[in-house]
């Protein structure tokens, strides 16, 4: 478990020794640190658990930096996230910001370059909102409660599979995604796709049966909460 009131970040490199360096530089420096080494594992990690920063290479093994990134946005993962690569062409930062970066910095780096980089993404993450609507409902992804919008009410709480499947419903309410793709969203494509359903069933359990609508022949999408 991270140290109360320590910063969360998710470090997703491949090079084993700046993986290590980078790790005990973020640690010292006062950062609770996930790491991934590959693309996929920073895709799981991304979405099924709350950081306030996402550090990542541009060259991943499984799913490219810059992919990872859009797919992270593509399901509403909106942590502020800073690209550090190798790849120093124009055309390369553009790539990268627009992929949904907030900030891109090249290797080899300042040390203090690079900790004053991250302490901004914390300022634009404390700046944003991390609550998204379910209807009459709101998700806080940061605390992964629910409650009535506009009441200070009681809270439901919910565990990280079920907020990590809700968040990926809520980032795109209109949709009906299939099972396959929640599950490659919110859980560990090792799983099967029954883990898609029993996590409907918590839900649903725990927020009503309307929460979540089951599409004939697709699968599910966002209902009213």
């Amino acid at each position: 478990m991270p140290a109360v009131g320590r910063p969360r970040l998710l470090l997703v490199e491949d090079d084993p020794q700046l993986s290590e360096m980078l790790v005990d530089l973020l640690t010292e420096a006062g950062y609770t640190v996930d790491h991934a080494a590959d693309g996929q594992a920073g895709l799981h990690l991304g979405l099924t658990r709350n950081y306030q920063a996402i550090v990542l290479d541009r060259r991943l093994p499984a799913i490219e930096g810059v992919d990872l990134l859009r797919r992270l946005r593509g399901r509403g993962v909106t942590t502020a996230a800073l690209v550090l690569t190798a790849r120093a062409s124009v055309a390369d930062r553009v790539e990268g910001l627009d992929a949904g970066a907030e900030d891109y910095l090249t290797k080899p780096f300042d040390i203090d370059e690079l900790l004053a980089r991250v302490r901004a993404l914390l300022r634009r993450h404390a700046d944003r909102s991390p609550v998204l609507s379910l209807g009459r409902r709101a998700l806080d992804v940061t605390t992964r409660q629910v409650r009535e919008r506009g009441s200070d009410g009681p809270t439901v709480a919910l565990s990280a599979r079920e907020c990590a499947l809700l968040q990926v419903l809520a980032s795109r309410p209109a949709r009906a995604f299939t099972r396959e793709e929640l599950l490659t969203g919110a859980f560990d494509e090792a799983e099967s796709l029954g883990a898609v359903d029993t996590y409907v069933h918590y839900l649903r359990r725990k927020l009503g049966r309307d929460v979540i609508r089951t599409v004939r022949g697709i699968g599910y999408q966002l209902g009213s909460a």
